[in-house]
């Protein structure tokens, strides 16, 4: 169990929990939020025993965006403040899609701003029948960060990410996943347990797995169909001289289930 004020962090076995905690806030990203999000990050990604994180809220919102007010109580130093947020947010999303562990995401309410951009960056992404979605920045004279630039258009297109990102336009739970924004829609009522059951059915994998695929659909957008596949070799044959790889080909071949490390 590690402390945080804005986030509640807790593992159990090969699975961590991760709670944006300030409620009362709509679960908005200020400043420490953001530190702590950093410093999670970091010890999941420092943690060899760790295989997938769940990445969920308390109370009504998942996350409202970036804290407005507190923006402003820096006055002319408003600029410095929010690079310094947006910083810490984007190590947080740098650490979270390049650790070893699988990052699943369950969103249960709006998810708006830098809220939209952290439910983008799961690898799988469950939302709530009442989640919803919209990016928002330009309402408040703002352009997008928390990596969306980078992975709205990779998960929508050109097209789809130019029209919500200037327009705000607000997606229902299910408008999200027929987009490609979201894995599944589940009833509010489902979403824990649900969100738990992927987790868990997760953790059962190979480590050396996830992060290989993590790192092979990293990289496929900026390598060319050569280096692709030469990554890929690569990568399959660590797989395969890993102890997980060899017990997962030898438990294919004896038609059990594999017992991963």
């Amino acid at each position: 169990m590690t402390n945080f004020k804005h986030i509640k962090f807790e593992k159990r076995g090969p699975i961590a929990r991760l709670e944006l905690n300030r409620p009362d806030a709509a679960n908005g990203l200020d400043a420490l939020m953001s530190s702590e999000l950093k410093q999670a990050a970091q010890v999941c990604t420092n943690d060899a025993e760790l295989k997938v994180v769940l990445l969920c809220a308390s109370g009504r919102f998942f996350c409202a965006g970036g804290d407005i007010k507190e923006m402003l109580s820096h006055g002319d130093a408003i600029g410095d403040a929010v690079k310094s947020l947006a910083d810490d947010l984007h190590s947080a999303i740098s650490t979270f899609s390049r650790m070893q562990a699988a990052l699943v995401v369950a969103v249960n309410g709006v998810a708006a701003g830098a809220g939209f951009s952290l439910a983008l960056i799961g690898d799988i992404v469950l939302a709530a029948e009442s989640a919803s979605f919209t990016m928002a920045y330009t309402r408040a004279g703002l352009c997008p960060d928390g990596s969306s630039s980078y992975f709205l258009p990779r998960l929508v297109g050109l097209r789809r990410a130019q029209e919500l990102m200037l327009t705000n336009r607000t997606l229902n739970a299910v408008e999200a996943c027929d987009l490609g924004l979201v894995t599944r829609v589940v009833t509010d009522d489902e979403l824990e347990q649900q969100a738990q059951q992927v987790a868990t059915d997760l953790a059962a994998g190979a480590r050396l797995s996830t992060l290989y695929v993590k790192k092979l659909l990293l990289a496929s957008s900026g390598n060319d169909l050569e280096t692709q596949m030469e990554l890929e070799g690569q990568l399959v044959s660590r797989c395969a001289a890993s102890p997980d790889g060899r017990e997962g080909i030898q438990a294919f071949v004896e038609k059990r289930q594999p017992e991963f490390n």
